[in-house]
C-alpha cells in the first residue's frame, strides 16, 4: 500500500471512529476550530445553463419576495425521509432534528451540495439554477467576475472575506478534455496547475524542473452500469455474462496511470469498512459469458454503450476505455454502439434511469462506505432501475452503528448481493496526480473535497487552472459534478469543510457543532460577521432557506436546474411534500 493510500486509510478509521464517539458519546463535543493558516474552503453532475453574461450583473436590492421561517419541519416520519425539522433557533443557532440517528451528517453538510445561499437573494432569483449561475452570491473567498461561456470563468478576491484573504487576487478556471492540451498549456507557461495528468505524462512532469506532480490515493470508482427496467438488462443473466466477458485488469493495465488497482468491490479498500476482499468480484470468463447469453436467448445482441467525454480521475481515458469495451464484448458476441453525450445531458439521462448501458464513476464526497453504498444503491437512486430490497435492509444495517464489526458484516452482504444482482460492474480505482509550475505555493490535490484556489500563491496577479470540463452551473445544491463543483466551492462555503490534503472536518460557517446522545439533534453555531458577497450579513434565516428550498417540494424556491437535487434524496431521502 502507498503512503498516500494508508495515510487515506488512516483518515477513513479516524472518521469511523469519530462517528463511533459520537454514538457512544453522553456528551456533545464540538468541531474543531481550524489553523489560522488555512482557509476554510468548503470541498470528492445536466443540460447547460444559459449562457451567463461576460460581466456580472448589478447585486440584486430587490426586498425578499417571501418571509423565511424559523422552522420547517415535517408533520411526522412517515413521508419518506429521515428529516424530522430545520430550525433557527435564534440568530446564530440551527438545529437540525432526524428520524433517526445520522453519525455522518456533519460530513455530509460539508459537501458543496449544501453551501448556503443568502435568504432574500434566494428568493430574488427564485431558486433558479439559471439566474443564480449568472451572479453567485456566496460568502467564499473569491466573487465571480465573469463567466464566457465555452471559455472561462474569471475569479476576484472578495475584499471583505469572514477567514484568511485570498492569496492571489485574481483565479482563471478554464478546461480541456484533453490530457495532453492541459500539459501543453502548463509547460508553455499559459496554466499554473491542471487537473488529471494523463498516465503516460507522469514522468514528464516528474522530469521537468519548472513542474510539480501532486499524486494522491483519492478514493474513487470507475463502473460500467446497466439499468434492470430496460432490456436487454432487465435479465440477469445477461448482465452477468458482461461480468464475466469484461477483462478489468487489461482495462487498469493499459489505460489507468500508476497508482490505480483492479477493484475488488464498489467501496475502495483504503476505506475502513465497506470493501470486501474476502468477496471478489467476477473472474474474467468468456466462455461463461458466452453460455449464460446463450442460456438467456440473447445471441449476437446489439446494444449501445453511452459515457461522456470528460476525463475524471476514475476514468483517464474515457474514449480508449469504451472502444476497449467494445471489443471485449465482440469477443462473447455482443455488437456494441458507443455513443457520446454532451455531459450534462448525460449526467440528467443517468440519474432519470434512462440510460440502459453506460460508463461512470463516483469520487468520495467524505470517507466512508455510506458514501458510496448508500448514495448508489438505496432507495432514492434509480440509475440502475429498480433498487433491491435486500441490499437497501443490509445498507441500513450498516449506517445504523458505528461498531466497526458489524457494519463490515453488513456490508459484506451488500457485496454479495451486488455480485448476485450485477447491476453494475466495478472496474477500477484510479491514481490522481495533479501538475503545477514549480513556483505555485500551497498546490494541492484533495481527497474529498474540490481544490482551495485561495489557498495558492503564485508571484504574478492571476492563477490560471486548466480541468476537465466547463461547469454545468453555479448553484451546485442541484449538481453531482465535479468540475461544477469546483467552481462553486471558491464562491459558496457550507457549514462545515475539510481541511486540505485530508478528510478532517474543520469548522466554515459553523464555528462548532454538537448531538444529542442518541444523534438524533444536531445542533449548529454559525459563525458571526460574516459577509455575502451582495453585502448581507449570515444569519441562521440563511441556513433555513438555503436548506427548505432543496427539501420542500411546495417551497417556491425548489427549482435547481433540474429539480433532483440528486444529494440530498441520496443522503436523506423523499422530499418534503413530494407528489
Amino acid at each position: 500500500m502507498s503512503t498516500s493510500a494508508s495515510r487515506l486509510r488512516v483518515l477513513s478509521l479516524l472518521a469511523t471512529a469519530a462517528l463511533a464517539l459520537s454514538a457512544c458519546a453522553t456528551t456533545p463535543t464540538a468541531a474543531p476550530q481550524p489553523p489560522a493558516s488555512e482557509p476554510t474552503m468548503p470541498p470528492p453532475p445536466a443540460q447547460a445553463p444559459t449562457e451567463a453574461p461576460t460581466a456580472a450583473p448589478a447585486e440584486p436590492t430587490a426586498a425578499p419576495a417571501a418571509e423565511v421561517p424559523t422552522k420547517v419541519e415535517a408533520p411526522d416520519c412517515n413521508y419518506g425521509g429521515s428529516i424530522k425539522s430545520i430550525e433557527a433557533v435564534d440568530d446564530y443557532t440551527v438545529k437540525i432534528t432526524l428520524c433517526a440517528p445520522d453519525p455522518a451528517l456533519p460530513f455530509k453538510l460539508a459537501g458543496d451540495s449544501f453551501a448556503i445561499l443568502d435568504s432574500d437573494y434566494l428568493n430574488q432569483t427564485g431558486g433558479d439554477s439559471n439566474a443564480i449561475s449568472n451572479n453567485p452570491v456566496g460568502t467564499g473567498p473569491y466573487k465571480l467576475r465573469e463567466w464566457k461561456r465555452g471559455e472561462g470563468l474569471t475569479f476576484e478576491a472578495f475584499s471583505d472575506y469572514w477567514g484568511e484573504k485570498a492569496k492571489t487576487p485574481t483565479v482563471v478556471l478554464r478546461w480541456s478534455k484533453e490530457a495532453a492540451q492541459r500539459l501543453l498549456e502548463l509547460q508553455s507557461g499559459n496554466a499554473d496547475g491542471i487537473a488529471n495528468v494523463g498516465p503516460e505524462d507522469f514522468e514528464t512532469v516528474e522530469k521537468d524542473p519548472a513542474l510539480q506532480l501532486v499524486e494522491i490515493s483519492q478514493p474513487n470508482i470507475f463502473y460500467i452500469g446497466f439499468n434492470n427496467t430496460i432490456p436487454p438488462f432487465d435479465d440477469d443473466r445477461v448482465r452477468l455474462a458482461f461480468a464475466y466477458g469484461i477483462d478489468r485488469e487489461r482495462i487498469v493495465r493499459d489505460y489507468y496511470p500508476r497508482g490505480s488497482k483492479v477493484a475488488i468491490s464498489f467501496v475502495p479498500d483504503s476505506f475502513a469498512v465497506g470493501a470486501s476482499p474476502n468477496i471478489p468480484w467476477h473472474e474474467y470468463n468468456p466462455e461463461k459469458a458466452k453460455a449464460l447469453l446463450k442460456e438467456a436467448g440473447k445471441e449476437n445482441l446489439e446494444v449501445t454503450l453511452s459515457y461522456r467525454d470528460v476525463v475524471r480521475g476514475y476514468l483517464p481515458n474515457p474514449g480508449a476505455v469504451a472502444q476497449e469495451i467494445q471489443a471485449q464484448l465482440k469477443e462473447i458476441g455482443v455488437n456494441v454502439k458507443i455513443e457520446v453525450k454532451e455531459s450534462g445531458a448525460f449526467l440528467d439521462s443517468v440519474t432519470a434511469g434512462k440510460e440502459p448501458f453506460y460508463l461512470l464513476g463516483w469520487g468520495a464526497d467524505y470517507p466512508d462506505a455510506t458514501n458510496f453504498l448508500d448514495y448508489h444503491f438505496g432507495p432514492q437512486n434509480q440509475q440502475f432501475g429498480k433498487p433491491y430490497d435486500d441490499i437497501v435492509a443490509a445498507l441500513r444495517e450498516g449506517a445504523s452503528t458505528a461498531d466497526l464489526a458489524k457494519r463490515q458484516a453488513a456490508y459484506d452482504k451488500v457485496n454479495e448481493l451486488l455480485k448476485k444482482y450485477v447491476p453494475m460492474i466495478p472496474v477500477a480505482h484510479g491514481g490522481v496526480a495533479y501538475a503545477y509550475r514549480a513556483d505555485v505555493e500551497g498546490a494541492h490535490v484533495n481527497p474529498v473535497s474540490a481544490l482551495v484556489f485561495a489557498a495558492m500563491k503564485v508571484p504574478r496577479e492571476r492563477f490560471v487552472f486548466v480541468q476537465n470540463a466547463e461547469p454545468i452551473s453555479l448553484y451546485c445544491a442541484d449538481e453531482s459534478d465535479g468540475e461544477t463543483f469546483t467552481a462553486c466551492a471558491q464562491i459558496f462555503e457550507p457549514l462545515l469543510t475539510f481541511k486540505i490534503g485530508t478528510a478532517e472536518l474543520q469548522p466554515a460557517l459553523a464555528e462548532s457543532y454538537e448531538s444529542n446522545a442518541d444523534l438524533t439533534e444536531w445542533t449548529f453555531k454559525l459563525r458571526k460577521g460574516v459577509k455575502f458577497h451582495n453585502g448581507a450579513t449570515f444569519e441562521a434565516r440563511d441556513v433555513i432557506a438555503t436548506f427548505a428550498a432543496m427539501w420542500d417540494a411546495a417551497n417556491p424556491n425548489h427549482k435547481g436546474r433540474t429539480g433532483t437535487f440528486e444529494y440530498w434524496t441520496a443522503y436523506f431521502g423523499s422530499f418534503l411534500n413530494s407528489k
